[in-house]
């Protein structure tokens, strides 16, 4: 379980990874290595998973965004599709889901062209893909990996009243 000082650490650096610990502490009331050691436990604890840096898709040539729903021949429970198609370098993010289709698959590539090849080398030669139904994005009005956190009271040092603690 996370505790306040948990969830503000993670707001923290959820909006700024780069934020140094002195730069935390000093926000959470903790001292530098108290901060330190609050991070490296959850690191452990699998609440903070990574630290990265967002590159404009633009900048490297990668400007058209597209959702691929994914049919499979796979048996109920089998996974080997969605591993395959983790392994494409254009493939950002896969989820089973549930519907008419097995698989959401979220892919950037520099053009059409680019997802006219994804399809049919990378797609084609997945054995189990039995068909895939491309949306392609003309305009992108949000796209943020934050996640809402419940809010904390910074100056009081607690969570917000109706958060339960």
């Amino acid at each position: 379980m996370l505790d306040t000082t948990d969830l503000e650490i993670l707001t923290i650096l959820q909006d700024n990874a780069r934020t140094s610990n002195a730069d935390v502490a000093r926000q959470v009331g903790l001292t530098p290595s108290a901060v330190l050691e609050r991070i490296r436990k959850l690191e452990r604890k699998g609440a903070l998973t990574g630290y990265h840096a967002r590159i404009a898709p633009d900048a490297v040539d990668q400007g058209l965004l597209a959702f691929i729903y994914v049919r499979t021949a796979e048996k109920l429970g089998e996974q080997q599709v969605s591993f395959e198609m983790a392994e494409i370098p254009e493939v950002q993010e896969v989820h089973h889901v549930a519907g008419e289709d097995c698989y959401l698959v979220k892919v950037r590539t520099a053009g059409p062209q680019e997802l006219g090849r994804l399809l049919r080398e990378e797609f084609g030669r997945i054995e189990a893909v039995t068909s895939t139904r491309s949306t392609v994005v003309l305009e992108t009005v949000k796209e943020d990996m934050r996640l809402a956190l419940p809010p904390v009271d910074r100056d009081g040092g607690g969570a917000v009243e109706g958060d339960g603690k």
